[in-house]
């Protein structure tokens, strides 16, 4: 029996071949690079973890585990298709069409799949539309259940145990620490996600918004504010961390 904390020999080899792999990666030149180029004397090496994921997908690659190709695929995947904007689209489509807003609320996989946007994780969708008396929270209480295809990554704040756990047992402090600040009289709903459902929120339109377009409008709609974590405003979206 191995002892504790010690790796047995196959997995110690396959972790030893990953570093050598990646030691390789980042001594190899790029293309394109010189020894006398400027750009040479400014390489980043890149983080530790980085370096673990290149090796073990060029492990995995040259053992015939995995398809690069495929790989490729996942992440052009994520970068185009997948991701916040495609819950934006359907937000502002929602917020300039009253009848699609009514199918939306209604049935929320057919109304997004009439945009394109089919569900990759076989769950349930339900939209949670925000009123100025109503305000959505979302989380996920045991892990991290998360409508990735509207949404994209999960922020790391969404699956830590801190947001888990105070979202429910004081969802306006945790709201206020996002820098939403709720007046007592609006009601706050927190809705857990699960592997069966997850959750999109329909932000409130923000006032002044009557002459954009629709498509000025889905810039203008942030991942947090799909969470609940924020609202929409007029300002630039890309200020989620």
């Amino acid at each position: 029996m191995d002892e504790p904390n010690q790796l047995p020999v196959d997995r110690r080899g396959f972790l030893k071949s990953a570093a050598a792999s990646a030691a390789t990666f980042v001594a190899q030149p790029q293309a394109g690079d010189s020894q006398d180029s400027p750009a040479h004397d400014h390489q980043v090496v890149p983080s530790d973890v980085t370096l673990r994921v290149k090796a073990i997908e060029s492990l995995l690659v040259d053992k015939g585990l995995v398809d690069r190709a495929a790989l490729d695929a996942i992440v052009e995947a994520f970068e185009t298709r997948i991701g916040p904007r495609n819950g934006a689209r359907i937000v502002a489509r929602a917020w300039v069409d009253p009848a699609y807003k009514t199918h939306l609320l209604a049935d929320a996989p057919t109304a997004m799949a009439a945009l394109g946007f089919e569900s990759y994780q076989g769950e349930e969708m339900i939209v949670l539309e925000n009123s100025p008396k109503i305000h959505n929270l979302v989380v996920c209480t045991l892990c991290s259940c998360y409508p990735w295809p509207v949404l994209g990554l999960p922020p790391v704040w969404y699956k830590s145990a801190a947001y888990r756990s105070r979202a429910v047992i004081d969802p306006r402090g945790t709201l206020k620490e996002f820098g939403l600040e709720l007046d007592e009289d609006v009601e706050v709903r927190v809705w857990d996600s699960t592997a069966e459902i997850r959750y999109l929120v329909l932000p409130e339109r923000p006032n002044g918004s009557e002459h954009l377009s629709e498509e000025a409008l889905a810039a203008l709609v942030t991942r947090n504010a799909m969470i609940g974590t924020a609202r929409v405003s007029l300002r630039a979206a890309g200020e989620d961390e």
